[in-house]
């Protein structure tokens, strides 16, 4: 089966070295950052086979082609190394979920209160449920009450996300920091 140009070895990610450098001429960064100036691909590999090292394309896009004499195993250990910083980082949002009842007592109240000051200070979102049990159905104002003193009270700290909103048997409110 003949090969066309089209259907060449798939392309690896990350930036290409020596000999896959297709440009005739690049515009060459030794060892030590020193611009060198705009030589052939052939002599840059070569002065960079002189000092052990590898030449590797840094910006691809330029014109002519940017490359540097570097060790590529550390290059890419580098680049690893930030790409996993940047990474740790990163704040991922929970969804913290509290169950209430529509009686709930005071005290337990107040330590719901508290967990959820925490999670919006921590950065999460907060899905606050009151759940309805047999004949609690019919006061649906009671779980709405509780549902409207969470929210008074994180007011300053929070936004609603999601306003109350009936589940099946269930009351649903999301709140998210400000």
């Amino acid at each position: 089966m003949a090969k066309f140009p089209s259907q060449s070895a798939p392309s690896r990610d990350g930036p290409r070295v020596n000999e896959e450098i297709d440009a005739s001429q690049i515009r060459l960064v030794d060892q030590d950052g020193e611009q060198v100036g705009v030589v052939t691909v052939r002599e840059a590999i070569q002065m960079a086979m002189a000092v052990g090292l590898d030449l590797v394309e840094i910006a691809p896009q330029a014109e002519p082609p940017v490359c540097k004499i570097l060790d590529f195993g550390k290059f890419k250990y580098e680049l690893q190394k930030r790409r996993n910083e940047a990474r740790k980082k990163q704040k991922i949002i929970e969804v913290k979920e509290i169950k209430m009842r529509p009686g709930i007592d005071e005290h337990d109240y107040q330590v719901k209160m508290r967990s959820m000051r925490r999670f919006i200070e921590e950065g999460d979102k907060v899905k606050v449920t009151i759940r309805f049990r047999g004949r609690e159905m019919v006061h649906q104002d009671l779980g709405m009450k509780v549902l409207d003193r969470v929210r008074d009270e994180l007011d300053e700290m929070s936004k609603v996300e999601q306003h109350a909103k009936l589940e099946g048997k269930q009351m649903v409110m999301v709140i998210a920091p400000r």
